[in-house]
């Protein structure tokens, strides 16, 4: 905690990435590429090598599609300068739109955007802040793809806040923006903790092209936010397990919201999946950490990143994120509460009555994104034990098979570490970096 002026107190935890926390002697990822090979030996040697052998075998071949077309026509526009200017420039011809800005209305509910008078309540009926991953679902709802281009279902994440922005105590101050304004007690405003974790999550909301060539928002009963306490199944294996009861569920079935949203995928079945990346952070656990909170980087000192725990009414919702054990088992506190976090949430768009799903099955750490694959199989995609290898080794790429509504899909995700770079190609060939 620290006084950043004399008339407000503020915590500023920074970023919130996720910290190193590989506890073990191994070596890291970045140092063992260092060590063997240099970044374009890596490109130009055996993952190319096996990438290309790879999709020579394969039914279908991105790659070979892409070289198809290499005699097409470029798109024809007259090219822009390089410029600084703080504003959008645009082609002779074109023009832009600026749509679903942070605290537009978008449900039945319509609070008028007013970022330093809006409550907590009001955010939950708003546009989320920091736009990230996002899918433009056709109205017709059979498939994420096929269908009309001019109405649809626009759904995408909320990654995080800038408190700075959003409450009427933080102006005039001079506040980072991962900085949250305190009282003079040391606790936080609930209902401006309240609006932060609404302003997390997701957004669907349904656009159409206008007549004159505009975008605008129609009333839909499908437009709605899931934020950071809209209530969740927990699907898979780890559903009912001790590692989520908690007081909210005792039985380990449920949990409450979706946090730091960045990129995205869809599936076959027209259902979106939001990431849950830098989750960790939000936590802060004052007590001796599980291996589960120390490897992933649970906050141990201070608060969490923007200090939600230390909201002023102790409400049930906002001391979950202290998961210091306080009670006698776990169904009395919240020291399981971080380990409800960390998945891929689904989503389906088309349908508000069905609970968002956490699928722990898409396994847990910072997710990025995911891709699908229809309707290759797991033993067309990958080809060779070669193949495989080079995949796991090189770009932790995980593959699932799942069979639903009748329908057989390759499931990708995957975290790609920062010392590997591959080519457009490669990448739009490998179809989940």
């Amino acid at each position: 905690m620290k006084n950043t002026q004399s008339t407000i107190l503020s915590i500023d935890n920074h970023e919130g990435d996720e910290p190193l926390s590989n506890h073990s002697d191994n070596a890291s990822f970045q140092s063992i590429i260092e060590k063997r090979m240099s970044r374009r030996t890596m490109m130009k040697g055996s993952l190319g090598t096996a990438l290309m052998g790879f999709f020579a075998t394969t039914a279908y071949s991105p790659l070979a599609a892409a070289g198809s077309n290499k005699h097409s026509p470029l798109i024809g526009f007259e090219a822009i300068d390089v410029s600084a200017a703080d504003t959008v420039t645009l082609p002779k011809g074109y023009k832009h739109q600026v749509m679903l800005p942070w605290g537009q209305p978008i449900s039945g509910h319509q609070p008028a955007f007013d970022p330093l008078t809006n409550s907590g309540e009001d955010q939950a009926h708003q546009v989320g802040s920091h736009h990230d991953g996002m899918h433009f679902f056709p109205i017709e709802g059979k498939d994420p793809y096929q269908g009309s281009s001019e109405d649809g279902l626009l759904v995408m994440n909320h990654e995080y806040v800038e408190p700075r922005f959003m409450h009427a105590s933080a102006q005039g101050k001079e506040l980072s923006r991962n900085a949250v304004p305190l009282k003079a007690d040391g606790q936080r405003d609930a209902d401006e903790v309240l609006k932060e974790i609404h302003g997390h999550g997701v957004s669907v909301v349904r656009v159409k092209k206008q007549a004159n060539g505009d975008w605008a928002v129609e009333a839909d009963p499908r437009n709605r936010r899931i934020h950071g306490l809209t209530e969740m199944e927990i699907s898979g294996p780890v559903r009912g397990t001790d590692f989520v009861k908690t007081k909210f569920s005792p039985d380990g079935t449920k949990t409450r919201g979706t946090l730091n949203n960045c990129a995205h995928g869809v599936t076959p079945w027209n259902t979106y999946l939001a990431a849950e990346e830098n989750w960790a952070g939000y936590f802060i656990n004052h007590g001796e950490q599980p291996r589960e909170q120390t490897r992933y980087g649970v906050t141990k000192e201070g608060s969490g990143r923007y200090a939600w725990e230390l909201a002023d009414t102790g409400a049930d919702e906002f001391v979950r994120y202290d998961v210091t054990p306080k009670g006698a088992s776990a169904t009395e506190d919240y020291r399981n509460e971080a380990n409800a976090f960390g998945w891929m949430v689904e989503i389906d768009p088309f349908n508000p009555d069905v609970a968002p799903v956490k699928r722990t099955q898409l396994g847990r750490f910072a997710h990025e994104a995911l891709c699908s694959s229809l309707p290759l199989k797991v033993s067309q995609l990958f080809a060779t034990p070669e193949t495989m290898r080079v995949l796991s080794t090189y770009t932790n790429t995980s593959v699932l098979s799942l069979t639903k509504r009748r329908q057989q899909a390759v499931i990708c995700w995957t975290t790609v570490p920062c010392t590997l770079r591959v080519s457009m190609k490669t990448a739009l060939a490998i179809g989940c970096l």
